[in-house]
């Protein structure tokens, strides 16, 4: 018996998980968090839907949060396996988790204060600093692309370059139980071919008998990339011209470099004031750009090529502000400046602080350049709220708004269908990490065109996967 399993990222964008099990192994693909709504979030202290002791190991796709987020509750939940990474998406995923313990106990802790006073339970944070730090003890020696691992009994896994992000990787399971084999291609997020840092996807090596894949953008294609960058400096030139600040929220992974790239050139190319300020305001984007660095393995070879010569993420007018008191200071520049901080979905972080000192001037720019999930502060504000609420106080949403996806780390629709064609015929695809009444939908629609059969994962469903010796 080989089942397949889905525990996030089911008719939803979020919280990726996945389950495959034989009669000897039990391996997870991704271990991520739910992110998005208050009702999304309440769901990650759930239960499993499997015991976390019973699992012999992870393998991990890349370190994102809602791919990686909840591997230390795995942990303390019981989880005692190796978890197989590349050598980047490792030395990320320590950067994110201890982001995310940081700011759970900082929530915790605020939290317990209001708890205290009204005599209510406290609650306590899905995992601290030191769960993430025996988290890491886990992880194996790191996979290379192209690489053969046995990873548990009967199951190999060989990782190639998926292009979304620093590190990140797709990834075929090939499976053995008993007389049965059949192989398992897992997408983990397909990356938006032709940015200059990254190399584009990469096929399989071998045809896989059953794809599981994501769909986040499987009802649209994204915008070039030249035209999303003329885009994007027209917006930063415009905003500078007019005198006003240009807020930038940004993904602490490849979304801070591909921008700063971008500005670089621009500078480099006078499309742009030479000593423009620039402020990337996020602690975890300036510590993942030093190891955007370290890894060039990850990297598109003429970026490595170019870093022998200068360092491209280096602007004149950069700022990298790491203390709090650092960036208070920046809610004191009234214009002319352009600040890069997170949340990219405006959840958390600095950039809520910023856009409470700048939403409100028709002067400034706010430019969202990835993904805003439903329910999140930046959604709202791309669907036209008028005002937004922020630290007790009601903003008016009067800065000028942009949307540029040509910046997206995922495929668009085509590209998804191009790299679904490159894996030959499989059995059937098996369709996460989507929107389900936009991309998966519209992507299973493509599907039914081209008759390759499709189903949607629900949560929890378990799927019978068919081996060569099966009739």
């Amino acid at each position: 018996m080989i089942r397949l399993s889905s525990h996030g990222a089911a008719k939803q964008v979020t919280g990726s998980c996945h389950l495959i099990e034989t009669e000897r192994a039990r391996v997870l693909i991704d271990c991520g968090m739910f992110q998005g709504g208050r009702e999304l979030a309440e769901e990650n202290a759930e239960a499993f839907g499997f015991k976390a002791r019973d699992i012999d190991a992870v393998v991990l796709t890349h370190a994102h949060l809602d791919h990686c987020g909840r591997l230390p509750l795995l942990r303390k939940r019981g989880f005692r396996g190796a978890i197989h990474a590349t050598d980047a998406t490792r030395d990320l995923a320590r950067l994110v988790l201890m982001d995310s313990a940081g700011l759970q106990e900082e929530d915790a802790k605020r939290a317990h204060r209001h708890a205290s006073r009204r005599g209510e339970p406290v609650p306590e944070p899905l995992y601290a600093i030191t769960d993430v730090m025996y988290t890491m003890d886990l992880f194996a020696k790191p996979v290379a692309y192209g690489e053969v691992r046995e990873v548990a009994p009967g199951v190999r896994a060989t990782y190639v370059n998926a292009g979304h992000i620093l590190g990140s990787s797709s990834v075929l399971l090939e499976i053995e139980d008993g007389d049965q084999h059949t192989s398992v291609l897992f997408s983990g997020d397909i990356g938006n071919a032709g940015r200059p840092l990254l190399e584009d996807p990469e096929p399989p090596p071998r045809k896989p008998d059953y794809v599981v894949m994501e769909t986040t953008y499987g009802d649209r294609d994204h915008r070039p990339w030249k035209d999303s960058v003329d885009e994007l400096i027209e917006a930063v030139s415009s905003a500078y011209k007019r005198g006003g600040n240009v807020l930038i929220p940004t993904f602490a992974l490849e979304r801070a470099q591909d921008i700063l790239y971008v500005l670089y050139h621009a500078i480099e190319e006078n499309r742009l004031p030479r000593h423009l300020p620039v402020f990337l305001d996020s602690p975890m984007a300036i510590s993942a750009t030093q190891i955007f660095l370290e890894h060039p393995e990850s990297l598109r070879a003429s970026f490595v090529e170019e870093m022998s010569q200068h360092d491209p993420l280096r602007l004149v007018g950069l700022h990298m502000t790491r203390e709090t008191a650092e960036s208070m200071a920046i809610n004191r520049i009234r214009g002319g400046a352009v600040i890069m901080a997170g949340s990219g979905m405006c959840t958390g972080g600095r950039i809520r602080h910023h856009l409470k000192h700048n939403l409100w001037d028709e002067a400034n720019s706010v430019i969202f350049v990835g993904y805003a999930a439903s329910g999140t502060p930046a959604r709202r504000i791309i669907d036209g709220a008028r005002s937004l609420r922020l630290f007790g106080d009601d903003v008016a949403v009067r800065a000028k708004i942009h949307t540029i996806n040509g910046f997206s780390a995922h495929a668009g629709q085509h590209d998804l269908l191009g790299w679904l064609a490159r894996c030959g015929k499989p059995r059937k695809v098996f369709l996460v990490h989507g929107d389900y009444d936009r991309g998966m939908q519209a992507f299973a629609d493509e599907l039914e065109r081209i008759d390759q059969p499709w189903h949607m994962c629900g949560m929890g469903e378990p799927i019978l996967l068919k081996g060569d010796s099966d009739s």
